[in-house]
């Protein structure tokens, strides 16, 4: 299954541990992952025009089959990532850290929220049954 990762952008990449962990658990369960920040810029190595990075954007998310959003913290990106895949009835699965505030608008657009405390409780809630079903629905 291929899974598009989007998060918050942060300059100082310093959530990039938490992308790689996400990453990491993704696909050591087979699947394919995408997330700009590490496959397209190279963790800053490369730079795009807003143009060039939102085709490129839509582009994979259209490729993939989920749309999983890390939603702990907000970002105007992430919202345009679940919009473009609701409106291309990607399923969409929210994972947010205890207590994250999460929008009504991603909310609204999400087929499964999920909250963890550490990266392990992710993986017990994520992987298996919940990507499959997501796809099925």
């Amino acid at each position: 299954m291929r899974i598009y990762l989007g998060i918050k952008y942060v300059e100082d990449f310093s959530n990039r541990s938490l992308i790689e962990s996400i990453l990491s658990l993704l696909e050591s369960y087979g699947h394919e992952t995408y997330c700009v920040v590490r496959d397209m810029e190279e963790w800053g190595m490369y730079q795009y025009p807003p143009e060039q990075l939102m085709k490129t954007t839509f582009q994979e998310i259209a490729k993939a089959d989920i749309l999983l959003i890390e939603f702990s913290e907000k970002g105007v990106g992430l919202g345009i990532e679940a919009g473009y895949a609701y409106a291309n009835l990607k399923p969409i699965i929210v994972v947010a850290k205890e207590g994250a505030d999460i929008s009504a608008t991603i909310k609204g657009t999400s087929t499964q929220i999920i909250t963890y405390k550490i990266i392990e409780d992710l993986e017990k809630q994520l992987i298996g049954k919940t990507l499959e079903e997501s796809v099925a629905n």
